[in-house]
């Protein structure tokens, strides 16, 4: 778990610094895109995602009627699962720090605060939340899960779009994510 924290961390400053360092000599976003801020009337969007929550989950049952687990695939349990089920407080702990603090910070700079932004330089804003919620999905290599995972990065692009502020859109993965950990706690 220690080690899953460390690599997080480390993948996720090494990769915004590198982004930070190929583009900041191109200037690609507009400067009031990327800003992270208390003031505004996010909060109300906010929780009309979380109100979407019961919705992601049913769009999460349909999808595995259309792309069942194989029968003859072996289903091997991730290390946060296996620290679940050992019930080790600590290691469930550092890895509630990777799943609810560290990966929405993480995927938020790069798809609604980089991505996006980038996109709309293309195309209209929604489009631009569509394909950076495509995205989005192909980057949690899971077939199983992308369909939810589209309409939650859409969800979290509208909030962006509405607010151009990541943190609400980060506060709305986190809780989200914090969700799925505690529903695999179960």
């Amino acid at each position: 778990a220690l080690f899953s924290l460390v690599t997080d961390v480390t993948e996720g400053l090494a990769g915004i610094a590198i982004l930070h360092r190929c583009l900041s000599h191109f200037h690609p976003l507009p400067s009031d895109w990327f800003k992270f801020s208390l003031r505004g009337k996010w909060l109300f969007d906010v929780a009309l995602g979380c109100l979407m929550f019961p919705f992601v989950n049913q769009l999460s049952q349909f999808n595995l009627t259309l792309l069942p687990l194989m029968p003859s695939t072996p289903v091997t349990l991730s290390s946060v699962e296996q620290s679940i089920l050992a019930r080790d407080p600590v290691a469930m702990a550092l890895y509630a720090i990777v799943v609810s603090i560290c990966a929405p910070v993480w995927e938020e700079i790069v798809f609604r605060g980089f991505l996006l932004p980038s996109l709309t330089r293309y195309m209209p804003v929604w489009s631009a939340i569509l394909v950076s919620s495509v995205a989005f999905a192909l980057a949690h290599f899971n077939v199983q899960r992308m369909l939810p995972l589209i309409f939650l990065g859409m969800v979290m692009g509208v909030v962006f779009a509405r607010s151009r502020n990541l943190l609400p859109s980060m506060l709305l993965h986190s809780l989200w994510n914090g969700f799925v950990f505690l529903d695999l706690m179960r």
